[in-house]
């Protein structure tokens, strides 16, 4: 892993001093430089050579989602985007990630400064997982294509994702058929962004995707998605399985867990397909093993191709992953696990 080397664009001075301060406390990130404006940003890019971008979205002149959209064009490099959580905030950052940002944070615009401190305190990890991220390889949205008719074989499909996930799940998805697998993804990201995200999804997709509920049903033709972050998902044995969510305490630094998610699949004895996508973290990986272990179909997405390869490379390394594939192979692949043919 690579040192990050930051150039931090905010047209107000206090949030570049104090997102320059915390930046600065974490280990093997540097702050090369600050910018109010995109035209201080153009000239500073040229020359201190940052290699991540923290890009406010809101700036006088050019708007940051305008600048992301000259970045990408021009000189694609990693770029954070700072924004509010209101809901044009969140419309903004499926916006962000489309044209190509590796992450989103959000800005706590009211808190209390111990509040503000410790939401902003993980923009350091980010940050040094977005400069030491596979750019290139990165996902982008489009259109779901035609595919065979899907014949279920009773198996459940579920994926884990967080940093790059957005971007792995809209692509992965497209192609989910209207009688999909039940699905079921933990997803961490923040909640209103997810809210908005599985909106987006619903009424892109060909499937219904739907806000994860205490109690829900796994059937065909649903996706769930966990959107509660104080809660846990768990899967509950019946004809048919439900899904249920507990309010517990994070398990591994992650809440909701995955690792607990495919925990309960283990135990369950379900047939069923997993797989650990994009993210930051181990999250996923001693879960997937247990599903392996009891007979589960399971993947990861090869990290050179995860836009964040540390939560994939987790899972491979634990000896959860049966095969490790490119996201455009990794969709069909799970679909043929659930498939009778």
């Amino acid at each position: 892993m690579h040192e990050a080397r930051v150039l931090v664009v905010d047209d107000s001075a206090a949030m570049r001093a104090l997102f320059s301060d915390i930046l600065e406390q974490q280990r093997d990130v540097r702050v090369v430089g600050t910018a109010a404006s995109a035209d201080e940003a153009r000239g500073a890019i040229a020359e201190l050579k940052p290699n991540v971008v923290t890009l406010d979205v809101e700036m006088p002149g050019m708007s940051g989602i305008d600048f992301l959209k000259e970045i990408m064009e021009t000189k694609p490099m990693p770029v954070v985007m700072l924004s509010g959580l209101t809901q044009s905030g969140t419309e903004v950052s499926l916006k962000a990630y489309e044209l190509g940002a590796v992450e989103c944070f959000p800005k706590p615009l009211k808190a209390t400064p111990d509040q503000f401190a410790k939401t902003v305190g993980k923009l350091g990890k980010i940050v040094l997982a977005a400069a030491n991220s596979n750019l290139r390889s990165k996902p982008r949205v489009k259109a779901a294509v035609e595919a065979p008719p899907f014949k279920w074989n009773g198996h459940i499909a579920a994926f884990s994702a967080s940093m790059g996930g957005i971007d792995a799940l809209s692509i992965l998805l497209s192609g989910w058929p209207q009688n999909c697998p039940p699905t079921v993804i933990c997803l961490q990201a923040e909640q209103p962004l997810i809210e908005t995200f599985i909106a987006r999804l619903d009424a892109d997709c060909k499937c219904s995707v739907r806000a994860l509920k205490d109690g829900a049903q796994l059937v065909q033709g649903v996706v769930h998605v966990t959107a509660d972050q104080g809660s846990h998902a768990v899967l509950e044995a019946g004809t048919p399985p439900r899904l249920r969510l507990l309010p517990r305490d994070p398990v591994d630094g992650a809440r909701p867990s995955a690792n607990l998610l495919f925990g309960t699949f283990a135990r369950a004895g379900i047939p069923a397909a997993a797989a650990v996508l994009s993210g930051l973290g181990e999250d996923g990986a001693k879960g997937l093993k247990m599903m392996r272990d009891a007979g589960a179909d399971t993947f990861a997405q090869d990290p050179s191709s995860a836009m964040v390869a540390e939560a994939p490379a987790a899972s491979i390394a634990a000896g959860g992953a049966k095969s490790q594939l490119a996201l455009e192979e990794l969709g069909a692949a799970l679909l043929a696990a659930c498939s009778q043919d």
